[in-house]
């Protein structure tokens, strides 16, 4: 359906003016073109028209782009593959010349036909070894087979194939091949298919044109590919035993099997598709289970003279794969013919020759209605005819003088007109006309008086035609997609004999009911997707089925006595009435309206059976609702219920869904009563008890599924739960256990998946070796320290303790085989041993965390900006079906890249995507870096890196790409989304939901459903594009050009300080998970880890059976963190601008100093120095570059320094303030001779002195007045402000779990009392940003961490063991003098601070020493 209708829209590109797409002026390529040529010399090949004027500013040899341009020709070797067309390749000199006259100018590889079998095979996965032989055949052909043409978008067919006696053909994604027309324009196709995938900058699409690997979407042809027809019908293949006829005297072979079209072909696997070839035809014959030997069928054909061939199959899914396909075939009548995807372009010969011929299938083809359907008359027996996803602008004459015709299918094709003849087929049934571009029927259409079903779905109607009055048996019209603005029930009042009416997707904003006849023949009404604010339907009295979801509906007005199924979710209802009472009704969905309660004549439904009401502000349910003698499936989540009715009586009801309401207790008599209740679902309410299930010790409870999910249950609850021996599915996520005993989990032996993740459990009972059905083990976020024993249960496939407190694993000399996932990431104290490691090889997916490397070279990292944990969960698939990709450090600016890719069925796509798009993003950023542009080639080159596996498979994407512009250097940090799919990503501002994404579906985006309308595609009753894809726009999915395309939504925002975490999730975990609750769920998860497994345990809780993946992105991005200075000047922080400061570090005896740790001296020390104990006076702050003349200089002017907010140029130099600190040489912490030690970059070595290199910027901190100085001697550093400061002033550099390592402490009298400030975002018992708390533990010497030195006594930069005489203060000689004097002056004003003990605060003073 796709593949025709995209290549009628490319040949009516080709005949429209060139500059369609903008490939107009003199650009200049921005890189080079085309693809390695490695055979052969230009060929001139001369115009077919005189030559026009060449444009100014190229030479005479290079022509404008127009008919006459000269055709440049190389011919290549394929060498078995294009991969030696790389995009680095260069043309020829003449050549780029040429191209670059004009980007109406381009390159296109043609293809010879020989080689074509095997690329357009290598599409089909199930092939087998006939690819393989088939490619090596062609790869070894003798010939130039590759092409490579330099032509204008003026260039026609005919200009290109002047020189060769075949014709041009066009390969649309590897699946249909036509013959292109002579005046058709090769290039002005191939760039109308480039604009219309995305791509907007005429000289990109000229690049774009010349990749080699486009011939996965895109190619041509010169002759029409052999064996095409063929390969386009393998169903199966592969190589197999096989043995021919009853009798056993052949002997068993290896043999290759194809199953193709209704025929079996057996060959040698050598001589495949080159020498002998046996073809069974299966049309009525057999297809037989040989019981004797396993996994083995039997094929005999049909007749006297039918032959029988015996294959054994390799495994049993195998077998049943081929039983069930050949049973299809053989189960078709013999009057049947399929010449599907053929790329027929007429009638073959041989089919008039077979005159019972009942039933023709040319669906997927090029017929034409001249040429190649002018004999159809010929089928004299002719009942079905099939023509769909043709090249037909115009109704074939020849089909109107068929009389026997019983069936139609004209679908998707571009028929604007109805013969009159048409009323000649008298015996027509069912006429098809759906995807057309049909604006009325002719009269004579009523003369066919059989007709029942008429489709006129997708086409450009605005009134129902006049017609379908007189069409007396039609009982079914659809017309869905159209253009219809209103509704006339006196017009369907009219129609008497139609009971089924499709309205979906049209632009109905009203009904319109002139008359109150009754209407008696409808029963089956779909008004979906329309623009309906009020909808009255009480004159119908014979509807039984109503449809009207995602209209606007605020009131609802029916007729009850034959209402069996409404589905009216996802409007405004606020009132529904019905009238007379619905006694049939059986199906009720009023979920996600406005309705406060439930109409009270739903309790007099007695036959209802299900009822859906959830999504509205329902605040109680009546107590006749939950004793209706019929009900069995109740959805009444995310309401406003605060208790359910506590008198109940005994009810059928086998599905509860009360999830996300208020619920503090349920019914005491609840599970005495509910004797048939398989899943009750109570997450996200109150509850702090459950009611008992029996007085007596026999259980009648058949409960399978209980859902407990973010409640307030303790232990309390656990003994009830042994009540329900029959449990399979056990969630208690998120309650306040405290432990789980082992007594009562024994007793649930049927226990298949249990999941007790965040709560407050320090291990899980020894008894879990009962459940011996135990498949699921998920308990997460925890505080378990031993490692359970689940390795012993017979069917375990999923172990989820990630986010604990384990530190060892009792391993069994033994795995289950049927182990697939282990996560143990989030355990920081776990350490693994090479055997632990080499015993878990063998599992699927193993998650352990891996130890970071800290880095040596750049100073800054990126965790120290953001950090991020993912989780991805298959449910209840066999398969995980998407991919996750996050890297904290992207690229070699402060950068950092995440997505989510979601295939939905497919794993190959979200694989593939995740290993290239990373790589792709780096290339396109070097070509662009503008954010719409960048991000866009990025989706579009990726798709187009897919290749062949793209073609019919595809994937949801979304990317985040955090950075800031390299060449401003005042930039924030900036966060570009970019999206196609469902996959969305949420940013958390100042705790609001802020979406970025854009959903690309047809229920939820208007304007894609509008551009797929008028593509013509077909939309099914389950809102896919052609029965496919819900999505209209993927990576991926190739074939369904037009309707569904790769160009992502691109959105940019700037980082601000209230920017707390994003938040990522493919379709799954949104569907489940509103952006409000998500981002309050998470908010006060201090991992992010954590968080993203917490997302994904709700989804799962909620109701969630799919894939499920979230990634969480944690920010520290701040305005009160910039550190920035122009000149030596502070650049102000918002509402305080920071004065000079001098910093004085008194003696290393009393006093000790270590930088922050997200400078870059910090991180230095920690990559690289060992843990040498510095034992002089640090006191110069002055720069390198012009020292400081006195201790009391104010700022010194120096270069231009960056903080985090606001990095620098990675290009810049760092100028760096070298401090003198004097290191003992003699030993070291780490029991190393310093002789053994490598040299540290920074640290200058002086003989037993050392020189370190330190980062001393602004510390950012809002000191308090009265500190005392024996408080901060050992933990502390002392700083002075300038004169009009308080005196005696101490900071302390406080680490922080590595989250924030870089935060700076006051310390007031008591050590404790810190000032909350914007500054002070990292103090004790104070939220970071991204709403997690780091409590305040004892400070760290940065230098003995990195070491995991012992901490000491007597100061983080204390004096050595042995005391070297050399260590002493370095001072210049001629400043000897001001320094004592200076250090004597700052000895008073800390006694002075000590007497006073004032609680005045100084003025406060902001500074950081962030980078």
């Amino acid at each position: 359906m796709a593949e025709v209708t995209s290549s009628a829209a490319e040949t009516e590109a080709g005949k429209r003016t060139p500059c369609t797409s903008g490939l107009v002026g003199d650009v200049e390529p921005k890189c080079q073109l085309g693809s390695a040529l490695v055979a052969g010399a230009a060929v001139m090949v001369e115009p077919v028209s005189p030559q026009p004027k060449p444009v100014p500013g190229c030479d005479s040899s290079s022509a404008v782009a127009g008919r006459g341009v000269r055709v440049l020709k190389r011919n290549m070797k394929r060498n078995a593959s294009r991969s030696c067309l790389g995009r680095k390749s260069s043309l020829g000199l003449r050549e780029r010349e040429w191209l670059k006259g004009d980007v109406r100018r381009g390159c296109v590889y043609i293809d010879g036909k020989e080689m074509v079998s095997a690329n357009a095979s290598s599409s089909t996965s199930s092939s087998g070894a006939l690819l393989s032989s088939l490619s090596c055949a062609s790869s070894s052909s003798s010939g130039p087979d590759l092409q490579l043409v330099l032509c204008s978008t003026e260039t026609t067919t005919a200009e290109l194939c002047t020189q060769d006696r075949d014709d041009l053909y066009l390969h649309l994604h590897g699946d249909l091949i036509r013959r292109m027309d002579p005046d058709e324009r090769p290039l002005q196709i191939l760039y109308d298919y480039l604009s219309g995938l995305g791509y907007q900058d005429p000289v990109r699409i000229q690049e774009e044109g010349a990749m080699a690997d486009l011939s996965c979407m895109i190619r041509f042809f010169h002759g029409k590919p052999n064996s095409i027809e063929q390969l386009d019908r393998i169903l199966l293949s592969g190589v197999f035993s096989v043995r021919k006829g009853k009798t056993q005297l052949h002997k068993w072979s290896e043999r290759q099997v194809i199953l193709c079209g209704t025929c079996l072909i057996v060959s040698s696997v050598k001589e495949c598709q080159m020498g002998k070839m046996h073809v069974l035809p299966l049309t009525g014959g057999k297809v037989e289970e040989v019981k004797r030997r396993q996994y083995c069928l039997m094929f005999s054909s049909a007749g006297q003279q039918g032959q029988t061939y015996y294959v054994i199959f390799d495994s049993c899914p195998e077998y049943l794969r081929w039983l069930r396909q050949a049973s299809k075939v053989v189960s078709q009548r013999i009057g049947t013919v399929d010449l599907s995807c053929y790329s027929l372009e007429e009638l073959p010969e041989y089919l008039f020759f077979s005159q019972d011929i009942t039933h023709l299938n040319l669906r997927h083809n090029f017929m034409q209605a001249d040429a190649g359907l002018c004999n159809l008359n010929r089928f004299t027996q002719l009942k079905s005819l099939n023509l769909s996803n043709n090249k037909l602008t115009k109704f074939p004459a020849s089909l109107c003088e068929i009389s026997t015709l019983t069936e139609v299918n004209l679908s998707c094709n571009r028929i604007h007109n109805i013969p009159e003849e048409i009323g000649n087929l008298q015996n027509l049934q069912t006429f098809i006309l759906d995807g057309n571009c049909l604006q009325s029927l002719p009269s004579e259409l009523g003369n066919v008086q059989q007709l029942t079903h008429l489709g006129l779905s997708f086409n450009d109607f605005k009134v129902i035609p006049a017609v379908c009055e007189i069409l007396t048996a039609m009982d079914k019209l659809s017309m869905a997609g159209n253009h219809l603005q209103k509704l006339a029930l006196e017009t369907l009042g009219q129609m008497t004999h139609i009971k089924h009416l499709d309205l979906r997707l049209n632009s109905i904003r009203s009904v319109v009911m002139d008359n109150l006849e009754a209407i008696n023949h409808v029963t089956y009404l779909d008004l979906r997707d329309n623009l309906l604010t009020e909808l009255d339907l009480s004159v119908i009295g014979s509807i039984e089925h109503l449809h009207c979801e995602r209209n606007n509906l605020t009131t609802l007005t029916l007729s009850g006595f034959s209402l069996r199924t409404l589905y009216a979710g996802s409007n405004q209802l606020t009132t529904l009435s019905l009238y007379p009472l619905p006694g049939q009704l059986v199906h009720l969905d009023l979920s996600r309206n406005r309705l406060e309660s439930v109409p009270d004549w739903v309790c007099d439904a007695k036959k209802l059976e299900l009822l859906d009401v959830s999504h509205n502000l329902i605040t109680e349910l009546p107590m006749r609702l939950l004793c209706s003698l019929s009900l069995q499936k109740l959805l009444v989540g995310h309401n406003h219920l605060q208790n359910l009715p506590s008198h109940l009586e005994h009810t059928p009801l086998e599905v509860f869904d009360v999830q996300h309401n208020q619920l503090n207790e349920l019914p005491e008599c609840l599970f005495l009563k509910a004797l048939n209740l398989r899943c009750l679902n109570v997450s996200a309410n109150n509850l702090e008890s459950l009611p008992p299930n029996s007085d007596t010790e026999e259980s009648l409870s058949v409960l399978q599924e209980l859902y407990l999910t973010g409640n307030n249950l303790t232990d309390k609850c656990v003994p009830v739960l042994t009540g329900h021996p029959r449990l399979r599915v056990l969630h208690m996520a998120y309650n306040q256990l405290q432990s789980f005993p082992a007594s009562k989990l024994s007793k649930l032996e049927l226990l298949e998946e249990l999941n007790l993740s965040g709560n407050k459990l320090k291990a899980v009972p020894t008894t879990i070796t009962s459940c011996k059905r135990l498949h699921t083990l998920i308990v997460h976020s925890n505080s378990i320290a031993v490692f359970p024993e689940i390795l012993h249960l017979p069917e375990i496939k999923l172990v989820d303790l990630s986010c604990n407190e384990l530190t060892e694993i009792l391993m069994p000399e033994t795995l289950p085989a049927t182990l697939q996932e282990l996560d143990l990431a989030g355990n920081t104290n776990l350490v693994l041993d090479h055997k632990t490691l080499e015993i878990f090889s063998h599992i699927t997916t193993l998650k352990i965390d891996q130890k970071a490397a800290i880095p040596t070279s750049d100073p800054v990292g990126a965790p120290t900006l953001w950090s991020h944990g993912y989780s991805e969960m298959a449910g209840h698939r066999n398969k995980l079906c998407l991919s996750v990709l996050a890297l904290d450090s992207f690229g070699d600016n402060l950068e950092a890249l995440y997505g989510v890719f979601d295939g939905d069925r497919n794993m190959e796509i979200p694989r593939l995507l995740q290993c290239t798009v990373g790589d792709v993003l780096t290339e396109e950023l070097q070509q662009s870096s503008v954010d719409s542009v960048y991000m866009t080639h990025t989706f579009l080159v990726s798709h187009r890196k897919l290749g062949m596996v793209g073609q019919k498979l595809g994937s949801s994407t979304v990317l985040c790409h955090i950075r800031h512009d390299p060449s401003d250097h005042s930039s924030y940090f900036t966060l570009t989304v970019a999206n196609v799919g469902n996959s969305q990503v949420v940013l958390c501002r100042d705790g609001q939901p802020l979406p970025l994404s854009k959903v690309f579906c047809v229920e939820q985006c208007v304007e894609e459903l509008e551009r797929v309308k008028q593509q013509k595609a077909i939309i099914t009753e389950d809102n896919k594009v052609n029965g496919v894809t819900c999505c209209t726009r993927l990576l991926g999915c190739t074939y369904l050009f037009p309707w569904v395309l790769p160009r992502p939504h691109v959105h940019t925002i700037s980082l601000t300080a209230q920017d707390e975490f994003l938040i990522l999730g493919n379709k799954t975990l949104w569907e489940n998970l509103s952006y409000a609750e998500a981002i309050e769920a998470v908010r006060n998860v201090p991992d992010p880890l954590a968080a993203a497994k917490k997302l994904c345990t709700l989804a799962q809780s909620y109701g969630c059976h799919d894939n499920v993946a979230a990634v969480v992105v944690y920010m520290n991005i701040g305005e009160d963190n910039c550190t920035c200075e122009m000149h030596g000047v502070p650049l102000p922080s918002p509402g305080v601008f920071a004065p000079p400061v001098n910093m004085i570090v008194k003696d290393s005896a009393h006093y000790s100093v270590t930088p922050s740790s997200s400078s870059g001296i910090a991180s230095e020390f920690n990559s690289e120095m060992s843990a040498s104990e510095v034992s002089s006076e640090v006191g110069s702050t002055a720069s390198d570059e012009q020292p400081a003349t006195s201790l009391e200089a104010g700022t010194v002017p120096r270069s231009e320094r960056r903080c985090s907010l606001h990095p620098s140029s990675s290009t810049s130099v760092f100028q760096r303030q070298l401090s003198s600190a004097t290191f003992s040489s003699t030993h070291s912490d780490n029991g190393l001779d310093s002789d053994d030690d490598q040299p540290v970059e920074g640290v200058i070595s002086n003989g037993s002195k050392l020189e370190v290199e330190v980062d001393i910027h602004c510390f950012q901190f809002k000191v308090p007045g009265n500190t005392t100085t024996s408080q901060a001697r050992d933990e502390g550093l002392f700083v002075n402000m300038s004169e009009d400061d308080s005196p005696g002033t101490y900071l302390k550099v406080q680490r922080q779990n590595g989250m924030n390592s870089g935060s700076l402490l006051t310390i007031n009298k008591e050590g404790s009392d810190l000032k909350k400030s914007s500054s002070a975002s990292n103090l004790q018992g104070k939220k970071f940003s991204n709403g997690s708390v780091v409590p305040l533990e004892k400070s760290h010497n940065i230098i003995e961490v990195a070491t995991e030195a012992p901490k000491k006594k007597c100061g983080y930069f204390a004096a050595p063991a042995q005391p070297d005489p050399e260590d002493q203060l370095i001072v210049p000689p001629d400043l000897e003098e001001e320094v004592k004097e200076q250090m004597k002056q700052h000895q008073d004003p800390v006694s002075e601070a000590e007497s006073e003990r004032d609680n005045r605060f100084t003025q406060q003073e902001v500074y950081d020493t962030a980078l």
